[in-house]
């Protein structure tokens, strides 16, 4: 057996099944792989044949408490410090579960909500190697991925990364209680976000299209962007007989759905039904963990429990949807116009990527969306050629692409070029396993 990469990641479904794609080619090149995440994604990691080791919490029950849905639309000043208690907690839960999963790893390949790993990694001495889904790394070329203004010049695009040191913070309590309680190890330095403890940049992938979101010029060699970890469907996933009869029945619907985000369901669903009552056009909605209600909808709405996106985007004509890295490749990949509507993280600036590169309308934040607005969103989205004509030459050029072979190229040359130091480390790791116990 060849050597054996741990695979660390927390969220939704968008931060999980890019690192199967990830694990599945790894595999082919004659590595062992274990993917640790919530226990939620057990079956759908263990069904592609890959070992699963879980971290703790179900994270789909996390975001579908009422508090989630309270500090989204109501106030986050009163809900949010709740949940930032109980994320906390289920972070340091992770840690203890990653060293555990860690132990026979030759690298550690992690997500970036999951810091804690560059600590686990030193205590092994064993490369880490983040990934993100959205532009990471500093540039003055644009601001920080979640910021919402007006356009900003160099010196302060480069000033709004504050914002991400800043909520890096509430990533590093539960760490360093990790780094000293469990690891051992002495006080981290306060080297700065994707940074080890010697204050060396760790090899950072960004897994997304470098053609939708082009390297800055700026960034350190250690960033770089391999192109997105596209996972094949192998669901045999087809219309249901009920969804042929509807797509029989006119001509290509929109795709709509929020995603992984559970907030305002009732909300959504009245907005969605106003605006295609008043647009006119057809629609199919898609229900997942965003809880759009199904109930009393028109003829001209087919509402889908389930359906995997590379499958279903090829029966519809545009797509409406929150933004997600994954969501936004699949629709670009499928060659359909979209339109963005973000609730938060890298959601906006997905959407401004898709506006600027001439794809879809410019997005319209969830909390200000009106049926109105959708309406003439909608309108805008099928009604202007020139929105297909951009998608389908993005199109081509997202199909030349192989992010994933890129990424296990980058990886294989990282373990390559480690320093390991065998006869240093074994001690310390032995005492610190032993505490964990």
């Amino acid at each position: 057996m060849g050597k054996r990469i741990a695979i660390a990641t927390i969220g939704t479904m968008g931060d999980v099944q890019p690192f199967v794609a990830l694990a599945l080619r790894l595999q082919e090149r004659g590595y062992s792989v274990v993917i640790g995440t919530t226990g939620d994604f057990e079956d759908f990691v263990t069904g592609r044949g890959i070992d699963f080791y879980n971290l703790g919490s179900d994270i789909q029950a996390f975001l579908r408490q009422s508090q989630f849905d309270k500090a989204m639309s109501k106030s986050m000043l009163l809900y949010a410090p709740a949940l930032l208690r109980q994320g906390q907690r289920i972070l340091r839960e992770a840690g203890r579960q990653v060293w555990a999963m860690s132990q026979d790893a030759d690298a550690i390949v992690f997500h970036m909500n999951t810091t804690f790993a560059i600590d686990i990694a030193e205590a092994l001495d064993i490369p880490a190697i983040m990934t993100a889904f959205q532009p990471l790394n500093p540039t003055g070329e644009f601001p920080y991925f979640a910021y919402d203004g007006p356009p900003l010049d160099p010196i302060f695009n480069r000033l709004s990364y504050v914002v991400q040191s800043a909520q890096q913070t509430y990533y590093d309590l539960p760490r360093d209680r990790i780094r000293s309680k469990l690891l051992g190890l002495k006080r981290r330095r306060l080297t700065g976000f994707g940074k080890d403890n010697r204050g060396k940049n760790i090899p950072t992938l960004h897994a997304y299209s470098p053609s939708i979101s082009p390297r800055p010029r700026d960034w350190p060699p250690s960033a770089k962007i391999t192109g997105f970890w596209r996972l094949e469907d192998d669901s045999d996933w087809s219309p249901s007989p009920e969804f042929r009869a509807f797509l029989d029945e006119g001509e290509p619907p929109v795709y709509l759905g929020f995603g992984s985000m559970p907030f305002g369901a009732r909300r959504n669903t009245e907005i969605i039904t106003q605006a295609l009552n008043r647009w006119g056009g057809r629609a199919v909605i898609a229900q997942g963990w965003g809880g759009l209600s199904s109930e009393d909808l028109p003829r001209t709405i087919f509402s889908i429990a389930k359906a995997p996106h590379t499958e279903l985007f090829k029966y519809v004509k545009a797509v409406v949807h929150h933004g997600g890295a994954g969501t936004t490749y699949a629709g670009l990949y499928a060659g359909r116009p979209t339109f963005i509507v973000p609730q938060f993280f890298d959601q906006p600036y997905w959407g401004r990527r898709v506006h600027e590169l001439g794809c879809g309308p410019a997005p319209v934040r969830l909390r200000k969306l009106t049926a109105n607005i959708l309406a003439n969103a909608l309108a805008n989205l099928v009604g202007t050629p020139a929105y297909q004509r951009n998608t389908t030459q993005l199109q081509q050029k997202l199909h030349e692409e192989d992010g994933t072979a890129r990424a296990v190229d980058m990886i294989e040359r990282t373990i390559a070029a480690y320093p390991f130091q065998p006869d240093i480390p074994q001690t310390r790791m032995r005492e610190a396993y032993d505490r964990a116990l």
